[in-house]
């Protein structure tokens, strides 16, 4: 039997019809196959390779640690170096309120950990998320979430759950005194990389303040230099209560994290103890490798070049079949007529070795958030099979 008989056989899987490309190797802006082909990487993981594939300094900082230490303690128990490290870092580029990090193994768990937390603030039950907001699978972040579609099936859910709609202020009447928190994403990712607009994200902030509720901003998608700044909030002028990160945190492994104050962060130590534990949070591998890739983005100029690189994508991609490119920086939604163009695009692409993928529950789009290390060379390439597919298409 060979290997794709057995992962059909023996890994579960999550659609009918997954991508199948064994792989082989990743370095830099290229995944081969096991038959040695490139693909060119616009994908990054689903915006997790911040850095490209085997990345030397994070590999480096993996094989370091792995002959020191692996896992030792629960989260929190030991003082381990890599985790106080990484917090301690992170804590110097975020604002004073946001100081204290809690380390987790992925980005739902972080949502978990986030509105538990705010709930544990405020005394109050009720969470407010948006329409066609996405924040992770597990069952607090699945009641969250503004699809039903993907939700009818796991119901009953977390009680105490309404929506908003994103970019509408009058929505935010729904905000009360009996709100414990208010999840959103910075940039609406699986919705179709929808930025807030007419200063939204400030104006529910607003409203947090006037009725006590936390603001807990999603960052998992735009976080660490997607959007030209280190975080996507830093564009719009809204700092959180507590904010929640993970995906591209640690250069391609799996982690996540939610940020709050000191005096908020402490709540989780009484009544009860143990607030939230998790096993394997703040890994010290892991906490490793995000810390060389947070040193790595804040001593080089790959954030700021972001923006320099969405201009080349904007300039090059302008065909009669794109009808819009939503986003910013390397967080990029190609916006086509219909889904089976997105689909025909993604897939021809791929047979010709360049890697696109979807969006959540925006079927016309195409998701572009390479590594930020993708070169203005590797751009233009890319480009240039997208243009070559979407003309045979038109053809």
């Amino acid at each position: 039997m060979g290997i794709k008989d057995q992962f059909f056989l023996h890994q579960a899987q999550t659609t009918s019809h997954p991508l199948a490309m064994e792989i082989s190797h990743a370095k830099g802006s290229y995944i081969f196959d096991s038959e040695g082909k490139p693909h060119l990487d616009f994908v990054a993981g689903v915006s997790a390779c911040t850095l490209g594939h085997s990345h030397p300094a994070v590999v480096e900082a993996i094989k370091k640690q792995a002959d020191e230490y692996l896992h030792v303690m629960v989260y929190g128990e030991y003082i381990q170096k890599p985790a106080v490290d990484f917090t301690s870092l992170l804590a110097k580029h975020l604002p004073e309120s946001l100081s204290v990090t809690y380390l987790t193994n992925s980005g739902t768990e972080a949502i978990e950990g986030a509105i538990k937390l705010a709930k544990r603030i405020t005394a109050r039950a009720q969470i407010i998320s948006a329409k066609n907001a996405y924040h992770g699978n597990t069952l607090g972040s699945l009641s969250i979430m503004g699809f039903e579609e993907r939700k009818s099936a796991f119901r009953p859910l977390m009680p105490g759950v309404n929506h908003i709609t994103f970019n509408n202020e009058n929505d935010l009447e729904k905000i009360t005194d009996q709100t414990a928190g208010v999840v959103l994403e910075t940039i609406q990712g699986g919705a179709g990389f929808i930025l807030p607009n007419d200063n939204f994200l400030q104006k529910v902030r607003k409203r947090c303040d006037e009725t006590g509720a936390q603001l807990i901003l999603d960052e998992i998608q735009p976080g660490f230099g997607r959007t030209g700044k280190l975080f996507g909030f830093e564009n719009f002028n809204c700092i959180p209560d507590i904010l929640v990160i993970g995906k591209g945190m640690a250069g391609g492994m799996p982690v996540g994290a939610f940020v709050s104050s000191f005096e908020k962060m402490k709540l989780l130590q009484n009544n009860p103890k143990l607030g939230h534990i998790t096993t394997f949070g703040g890994h010290p591998v892991i906490a490793a490798a995000a810390l060389a890739t947070l040193k790595e983005l804040t001593t080089t100029s790959l954030v700021q070049e972001t923006l320099e690189k969405e201009k080349l994508f904007r300039s090059l991609l302008v065909h009669p079949l794109i009808k819009e490119i939503r986003g910013i920086g390397l967080m990029l939604a190609i916006m086509l007529e219909n889904e089976e163009i997105a689909n025909r695009v993604i897939l021809e692409c791929k047979s010709k070795g360049l890697i696109l993928f979807w969006l959540l529950f925006e079927g016309k789009a195409i998701r572009i958030t390479p590594p930020l290390t993708i070169s203005k060379v590797e751009i233009v390439q890319g480009c240039k099979i997208i243009l070559d597919v979407l003309n045979d298409i038109k053809k």
